[in-house]
């Protein structure tokens, strides 16, 4: 498939499939999973940052296992909106995921999502372990749910 604007990537996915969140870290990606209707993100799971290729086989799994018709991968833009090394690496990976995958792909502005989730986590007491392991499956899960309100915002189809 291709990567699409908001617009196009909320007609491409098909019916009563969920979205795939993904939070691109430099050692873990993050998991969320939307339910078939579209509203709510949850956090899923944790992958290795690895060779794309075995992500990306990781990936197709969770495709389909979970019912998923479409990626929402988190873009790190810089605070002025631009692209730094982190950004340019998710598009590499969006961009090869397109290539292997016929799902829609949408590259969604995370910037400060892990900084939220992490705000979130400290206001909640959960200890910093416990921060740790599941900071990247919740930031996942907050880049999913902004795209999924997002979607609900845009006129009627």
């Amino acid at each position: 498939m291709t990567i699409l604007p908001l617009a196009e990537f909320r007609t491409s996915v098909a019916p009563r499939h969920r979205l795939l969140g993904l939070d691109l870290g430099e050692i873990t990606i993050g998991l969320a999973l939307s339910d078939m209707l579209l509203t709510v993100a949850t956090p899923y799971g944790i992958l290795r940052r690895a060779k794309f290729d075995a992500n990306a086989e990781e990936l197709e799994r969770v495709v389909k296992t979970e019912g998923v018709g479409g990626f929402v991968i988190g873009l790190p833009l810089n605070m002025n909106g631009s692209d730094g090394p982190s950004a340019q690496s998710a598009r590499a990976f969006a961009r090869n995921l397109a290539v292997r995958s016929d799902l829609p792909v949408l590259l969604w502005d995370e910037r400060l999502s892990t900084a939220a989730v992490q705000r979130d986590m400290i206001a909640a007491d959960v200890t910093r372990k416990r921060r740790a392991r599941s900071v990247d499956k919740a930031a996942a899960a907050y880049i999913l749910q902004n795209a999924l309100e997002a979607m609900r915002n845009l006129p009627p189809i």
